[in-house]
C-alpha cells in the first residue's frame, strides 16, 4: 500500500488546478484561488436555548454567547451559513445554540455517526474475517475447481504482511501449508457478502477516480488505491509516469511531454469510471519537481484475486485458471455458500476499535463506508423496512443508515428531517444538524465505548487532521474535522481551564470565500469554547 504523503493536499491541488475537471480532496475539498473580501456583518446573532423544544435547564452563559456571536458577526466568512451547538457533558446544559437545529451538509463529520454507532453496537473487539474456500477438501494436494477469496468487509487487508493487519501473503502461506499444490480452476475474488450500490448515494462522479472515492467492496485490498508518480524525463520526450505498485490492474496511456525549463506544468489525469484505463497528458518542464496522485481502483476484488494468484504461483502452486471477481448480482446458482464450502485459510482483521481510530484520525472514507455496510449486514434487523420485499432487497448501505437513525432515536435524539445517505460524508445529500451531532457525542460518551471513541478523534495540534490546527490548545480539543467544497465542520470535545468537558459542533456551509477564512473562524470559535470559564451564577 503506497504511503500517502502529508503534502497530498497541496500536490493534488496543484494537479487539479491544472487538470480539465474540478476535483475534491479528502472528504471532497476543492482548493480555489479567490480574492478574499470582507463580508458585511450579518445582524447580530441571538444566543438561543435548546432548539429541540425542551426548556433550557440552566442560566444563559452570556460571556460565551457574546464571544461566539462576535466571532460570527466579524468573520470574513460571515456570508456563509453557520450552525453552532455547545453543551456540558457533565450535566447536559445547553450553553450556546445558533441555528443548531437547521440542516447542514456535514462533510466528514458524518464519520462520527458511523463510528460511534458501530462501536456501541458491534463492540471495539469486533473483527472481520477474510477466508479462502474450495468447493471441497483438496485431494492429493489438488483443488478441483475454483479457489475463492471471500471478503466480509475487512478495511485493512493488504498485499504483504505488515504488523497485525491481515494480508494476502499470509493467506497464500496458509494455502501452501495446507498441502495445496495445484488449483484446477480460477481464483475468484468474491465480494458478494455486501449487497447494495457500488458507491455512496450522492457521490459526485468526479470524486470517484481519486483515492477518497474508492469503491467500498466487501473484498478490499490495499485501500483500493494506487499511487501515480509523474516526473520530468528527457526534454522533448514523454514525462516519466510510474504506477505503484506495478502489480496493479492499471493500464496506463502516457501522452505527456517533457518541455523546456520553467515551462508551465499542465498535467491532467483521468481514470475511466468503469475500468482501470488511466490516461495522463500535458506538459512537464524538464526542471520540474516530481509529484504523486492517488487513484482509486475499479473492481478491487478482481485485483485481490490476481494478487493471490500471483502469490500462490510464487510459492510453487500451479494455477490453471485466471483471477476473476464475483459480486451479489450473480444468480443464486453461481453464489458461494460458505456453510457448504471448505475453508482452507483465513485471516482476521485488526479490531474495530483500531479501525475506528484510523478512520477518524485520517478521515478515511473507505473505512467509514465499509463500517457502515458492516453495521447494516450485522445489525440491520434492528431497523427493518416495514415493507417485507424492500427489506429483503435493500442494500447493506441502506440498512446501515437505517440502523444509525434507529440508534439515534433509541438515545432520545430526534432524526426528523435528517438525511443520512452514506457513512463517510462524501455525499452531498447528507443533511444533519449541529444539535443532533452534539447530542450523539453526549450519548456515545455515556457508553462503554466512550474512551475508544474519544481517543479516535484527532487531537488539536498533535495528530490526525488537526495536527497543524489549534496549536495553542494542544491536547485540549479532540474533534472530527470535515471538508467539502464550500463546506467545513468541526465537532468534538473541549476541556476548559476548570477541567470541564464541553461538547460542541460547528458547521459552516456555503463558504464561497477562501477556505482559510472559514477555518479560521471555526478555530476561533473552538478556542472560545475551550477557554470558557462559567460565571459564578452557573458554577
Amino acid at each position: 500500500m503506497p504511503k500517502r504523503p502529508s503534502s497530498r493536499y497541496s500536490l493534488l491541488a496543484l494537479l487539479i488546478l491544472i487538470a480539465v475537471f474540478s476535483v475534491r480532496l479528502l472528504g471532497g475539498q476543492t482548493r480555489r484561488s479567490q480574492t478574499a473580501t470582507k463580508a458585511t456583518p450579518a445582524a447580530k446573532s441571538r444566543s438561543e436555548m435548546d432548539q429541540s423544544g425542551g426548556a433550557n435547564n440552566g442560566p444563559v452563559e452570556t460571556s460565551l454567547a457574546k464571544a461566539i456571536d462576535d466571532l460570527l458577526n466579524e468573520s470574513d466568512a460571515g456570508r456563509a451559513r453557520w450552525g453552532v451547538f455547545v453543551m456540558s457533558l457533565k450535566d447536559g446544559r445547553v450553553l450556546y445554540s445558533h441555528d443548531a437545529n437547521q440542516l447542514f451538509t456535514p462533510a466528514s463529520n458524518m464519520k462520527v455517526y458511523t463510528t460511534a454507532v458501530a462501536l456501541d453496537l458491534l463492540g471495539a473487539d469486533y473483527r472481520w474475517r477474510t477466508s479462502v474456500y474450495a468447493n471441497k477438501q483438496p485431494e492429493a494436494g489438488i483443488i478441483e475447481g475454483d479457489l475463492t477469496l471471500y471478503g466480509r468487509g475487512a478495511p485493512d487487508l493488504i498485499t504483504k504482511s505488515n504488523g497485525d493487519a491481515p494480508s494476502l501473503t499470509t493467506l497464500a502461506d496458509q494455502v501452501y501449508q495446507a498441502g495445496v499444490r495445484e488449483v484446477r480452476g480460477n481464483i475468484i475474488g468474491d465480494n458478494s457478502y455486501f449487497r447494495g450500490e457500488l458507491f455512496g448515494e450522492g457521490w459526485q462522479w468526479n470524486d470517484i477516480q481519486w483515492y477518497f472515492g474508492a469503491e467500498p467492496s466487501a473484498l478490499s485490498i490495499d485501500e483500493n488505491s494506487v499511487e501515480v508518480t509523474i516526473a520530468p524525463a528527457k526534454e522533448g520526450g514523454n514525462a516519466s509516469v510510474l504506477v505503484n505498485p506495478n502489480s496493479s490492474p492499471v493500464h496506463l496511456t502516457n501522452t505527456t511531454k517533457t518541455g523546456e525549463r520553467d515551462e508551465t506544468t499542465s498535467i491532467g489525469i483521468i481514470r475511466d469510471l468503469s475500468s482501470n484505463e488511466v490516461r495522463v497528458w500535458g506538459d512537464f518542464p524538464v526542471n520540474g519537481h516530481a509529484f504523486s496522485a492517488f487513484l482509486s481502483i475499479h473492481d478491487p476484488a478482481a485485483w485481490a484475486a490476481n494478487l493471490l494468484r500471483q502469490a500462490l504461483i510464487s510459492r510453487g502452486v500451479k494455477v490453471t485458471g485466471e483471477g476473476r471477481s464475483r459480486d451479489f448480482r450473480v444468480d443464486r446458482a453461481g453464489m458461494l455458500d460458505p456453510e457448504k464450502s471448505f475453508e482452507i485459510a483465513h485471516e482476521d482483521s485488526e479490531p474495530l476499535g483500531k479501525i475506528v481510530h484510523r478512520t477518524n484520525k485520517e478521515s478515511n472514507n473507505l473505512f467509514a463506508e465499509l463500517i457502515l455496510r458492516t453495521i447494516g449486514k450485522e445489525r440491520g434487523s434492528l431497523a427493518p423496512d416495514p415493507d417485507a420485499y424492500k427489506n429483503r432487497e435493500r442494500g447493506d448501505d441502506e440498512a446501515g443508515t437505517a440502523v444509525v437513525r434507529s440508534w439515534l432515536e433509541s438515545k432520545g435524539i430526534t432524526t426528523k428531517g435528517l438525511a443520512i445517505r452514506d457513512g463517510s460524508g462524501l455525499s452531498r445529500l447528507d443533511l444533519i444538524t449541529p444539535e443532533t451531532t452534539g447530542r450523539l457525542l453526549s450519548a456515545i460518551a455515556n457508553t462503554s465505548s466512550a474512551t475508544v471513541f474519544h481517543d479516535s478523534l484527532p487531537v488539536a495540534g498533535r495528530d490526525g487532521t488537526l495536527n497543524s490546527r489549534l496549536k495553542p490548545l494542544t491536547g485540549r480539543i479532540s474533534a472530527k474535522t470535515g471538508t467539502l467544497t464550500y463546506t467545513h465542520s468541526l465537532s468534538g470535545y473541549a476541556t476548559t481551564p476548570v477541567n470541564d468537558t464541553l461538547i460542541f459542533s460547528i458547521m459552516c456551509n456555503d463558504a464561497t470565500a477562501n477556505d482559510h477564512l472559514a477555518l479560521r473562524t471555526i478555530d476561533e470559535i473552538a478556542a472560545a469554547i475551550a477557554d470558557f470559564r462559567p460565571s459564578a451564577a452557573t458554577k
